[in-house]
């Protein structure tokens, strides 16, 4: 071989080799390179086939929610669809339940319309058997949609799926409670935490990078499961109403809790790089009626399946048909109903809006009044009813001829030529009988509730007079908590009289380490011993009587509860902002 052809060969070769490196550097970084994953995700649906009854935002519905899924899909082509199971109608968390026939042709309409949405994978609950094991398997016999349960022993389900998007392997296992197991005819279930480990171990053997756990044990449960078993990335709650945050991270875990009954759907947005979740972001997006209702949906779903699904402002809708093909929608004029409602010009919480909604659902025709106290037609009138507070709420005696009145009247009181609500299932802002006493501010407040700390930090600095959550009984006193409670506020009362500028310390410590019995630590430099006599003694008690005794008198149970004034009581959901409490306090 000559010098030129020798040159030329190990030439190829050095091509060859730059090739091929060139090539796996390619791949290499095509795999590094980091890749978006959606998920679309729902749960505890109830086969809620349309938009809430709801005063405020009336989503949902699964022809809005079709129509959403088409345009999130075509925005991102790498997706999956998945239900965490209680898609079935019927059983105890279905508000809207009518009859077993109703409720069955309401579950095969929505595992349909999940069909045309091309659901991806959905998890078994103990809601999918509450019309036996012959409904549900007949019905997923004619479904194409993967049904999952790991620790179901039946054929008609599989253990897990696995899908690979974007050149990642997603592993999806679905696992049901055993409350099931008594409505499921006789199919053997598997103890669920056994299941799901042995189906983690296999998918891992299988190459899986991503697993996805739709699961229907509860929360408590699940919140276990994934502390005990290493290797679930994400998990899709069902067989829970949680008020917790829609998503959350538990260690490694991605928590997801779906909307209650499908008012919105549930996003997750993976970056995943070199196959692992980098990043995460979650949305739920509302199925509200600016979204168009799917065609392909509207051909299978029945007009109507009860009256509550047939709504025109001013009218009363009657479903005729319900739950056929030919169901239909007929409309009458609704019968007026007046409401006389009497509020204070001073009272600054007084707001009546919850109430009227709620009114409304009894009385759709209810046509709204208002007097001012104590402008003198309110104030005769407040004197002819001899009401202690306010607002009053009068429904005229025409209230009696509609459907909704039975259902009130037990809450009603008859005054004259009204109908009045009764102040103990309405409840009062304003106290007519108490005596004004402007600045003076009120908290009732439970140490043990898990918002005190919060509350406390928000409270001290407009100082209210505190006043425990706990009942003066025959042989003592009582609190939610029992014993443990009382004894604390026992304390907490001494340490008030004896040291008051320690006092909001003490009790915001206590709120801390309210599950330890520690509370000398809380106590720092005070007298223990002084505290200890204090409250083990007639003193104490006589000092936590004082400091209930308005408690008694308002009949204050729960709280956190605000006395304004001495006169205006409200509540809160929750811990007010500092901002609001000046809005509500200021003159």
């Amino acid at each position: 071989m000559s010098i030129e052809d020798k040159t030329l060969q190990q030439n190829l070769k050095f091509y060859v080799l730059s090739f091929s490196f060139a090539l796996f550097a390619l791949s290499f970084a095509l795999n590094c390179f980091a890749k978006e994953i959606t998920i679309l995700y729902t749960g505890e649906t109830h086969a809620m086939l349309y938009p809430c009854n709801c005063p405020i935002e009336p989503d949902g519905g699964v022809a809005r929610r079709a129509t959403l899924i088409k345009q999130l899909r075509k925005d991102n082509p790498d997706s999956l669809l998945l239900d965490s199971g209680g898609f079935f109608a019927g059983g105890l968390m279905d508000e809207y339940t009518q009859n077993t026939q109703l409720d069955t042709q309401r579950s095969s309409v929505n595992l349909k319309a999940m069909e045309l949405m091309q659901y991806d994978a959905v998890s078994i609950g103990d809601d999918e058997f509450n019309f036996g094991k012959e409904f549900l398997l007949a019905n997923l016999a004619k479904s194409k949609i993967p049904i999952l349960s790991c620790n179901i022993q039946s054929e008609s389900f599989r253990p897990y799926l696995i899908e690979e998007i974007a050149g990642t392997k997603i592993g999806i296992i679905g696992v049901t409670t055993l409350y099931a197991q008594q409505k499921a005819g006789g199919l053997k279930f598997i103890e669920p935490k056994l299941a799901v480990k042995q189906t983690v171990q296999e998918l891992k053997r299988k190459g899986v990078n991503v697993i996805v756990l739709l699961s229907h044990l509860g929360e408590s449960d699940d919140l276990k499961l994934i502390k005990e078993i290493e290797g679930i990335d994400i998990l899709i709650l069902g067989h829970s109403r949680s008020k917790e945050e829609s998503s959350q991270k538990l260690g490694s875990t991605i928590i997801l809790r779906p909307s209650w009954q499908g008012r919105r759907l549930g996003k997750l947005s993976l970056t995943i790089t070199d196959k692992k979740i980098t990043d995460y972001k979650t949305d739920e997006l509302r199925l509200s009626d600016n979204i168009s209702d799917d065609p392909e949906i509207l051909a299978i779903l029945p007009r109507c399946f009860s009256d509550t699904n047939c709504r025109k402002e001013g009218l009363i809708g009657k479903c005729e048909d319900p739950g056929s093909l030919n169901a239909r929608c007929t409309f009458s004029e609704v019968a007026k109903v007046k409401l006389l409602v009497i509020l204070s010009k001073q009272c600054v919480t007084c707001n009546p809006g919850e109430a009227i909604k709620f009114l409304k659902k009894s009385f759709p025709g209810l046509v709204v009044s208002y007097l001012n106290y104590p402008d003198p037609k309110a104030d005769n009138l407040i004197r002819d009813l001899a009401v202690k507070g306010l607002p009053v709420y009068l429904l005229g005696k025409e209230a009696e001829k509609e459907n909704g009145f039975d259902a009130l009247k037990e809450n009603l009181e008859v005054k004259g030529d009204y109908y009045m609500l009764k102040p103990q299932f309405i409840g009062l802002s304003y106290f007519l009988d108490r005596k004004r006493i402007k600045g003076k501010f009120d908290l009732f407040v439970s140490l043990f509730d898990k918002n005190a700390v919060e509350l406390l930090g928000v409270m001290r600095k407009f100082n209210p007079a505190i006043h425990f959550l706990a009942t003066e009984q025959q042989d003592g006193f009582d609190a939610a908590k029992g014993n443990l409670e009382v004894e604390e506020y026992l304390r907490s009362v001494c340490v008030q009289k004896y040291y008051p500028e320690s006092f909001w310390d003490y009790i915001t410590c206590r709120a801390k380490n309210i599950n330890t019995s520690w509370w000398e630590d809380c106590a720092g430099k005070l007298d223990t011993n002084q505290i200890k006599t204090c409250s083990r003694s007639q003193e104490g008690k006589s000092l936590l009587k004082e400091n209930i005794s308005l408690n008694k008198e308002l009949e204050i149970m729960f709280g956190p509860a605000y006395l304004l004034d001495n006169q205006e009581i409200f509540g809160s959901k929750g811990v007010p902002t500092e901002e609001e409490l000046r809005q509500i306090l200021k003159d």
